[in-house]
This record gives structure tokens, sequence and C-alpha cells, in this order.
């Protein structure tokens, strides 16, 4: 919806699209960003990688709890070590629990990879 609205401020005349600070980064053609507004930028990427990986280990911690029945403790190390590339920790004793392990490793994969994305777009923009 804002992107609608700020393209049709920008057909009416209304506001300069390239001076909207709503657009994520710069065209290539403009000028580098001051030091200050690229390291607001830079906190704000980790700050969202940071809530992206909180999130996931959620669901993991809860899946590992819910579903193969693990401690808190046990289902929070078996997620963090997941999400951390190691792989789980516990043996899983239920078919549930290695369904659910299979897809959750699957899915902390795409986590670190998006991750790392949003915590490199910064500096490859910057360049």
């Amino acid at each position: 919806m804002q992107v609608f609205h700020m393209l049709a401020c920008h057909q009416l005349k209304m506001v300069p699209l390239v001076d909207d600070h709503s657009i994520m980064y710069e065209n290539h053609s403009a000028p580098m960003l001051p030091i200050r507004r690229f390291l607001q930028r830079v906190t704000s990427h980790t700050l969202m990688a940071f809530g992206v990986i909180l999130v996931a280990l959620a669901i993991g911690v809860f899946g590992y709890h819910l579903v193969e029945g693990l401690d808190w403790i046990d289902a929070l190390l078996n997620a963090s070590m997941l999400l951390g590339g190691m792989g789980p920790v516990n043996a899983l004793q239920t078919t549930g629990g290695k369904l659910f392990a299979s897809f959750y490793a699957l899915f902390a994969g795409l986590v670190i990879v998006g991750v790392s994305g949003l915590l490199l777009a910064p500096f490859f923009h910057r360049v």
C-alpha cells in the first residue's frame, strides 16, 4: 500500500520519488550515503537479522518441545545447534519428531542464507 501511495504521489508531482526515505537503497548513480546514515542502515539490518533468528529459534524450541517432547533446555539446544549448522544433539524417538527435525533443518538452512544476505546487503550496496 505504501509503494502504491508513493508512486501515486510521484505521478501527481506531490513528492519527488527519489527523496522518499521509504526507499531501502539508493540508485547506483546517486551519491553514497553519509556514514551516519550508512551505520543506521547496518544497525537496522542487524536488528532485523536478530529478529529473524529469534523467530526461527522460537519455532524450533516450541517444535522440539511440543512434537518430540524434549525438555525446554534440550529443545533450545537442538534448535540452536541446527540454526548454527551443527545438527541435532538428542536422538529423536518419535516419527513426528523426526519429520519436524528434517523440515526444521531445511528451514534453518534457508534462514541462515537469508540472514547472511540481510547482513551483507548494506555493504554490497555501498560498493
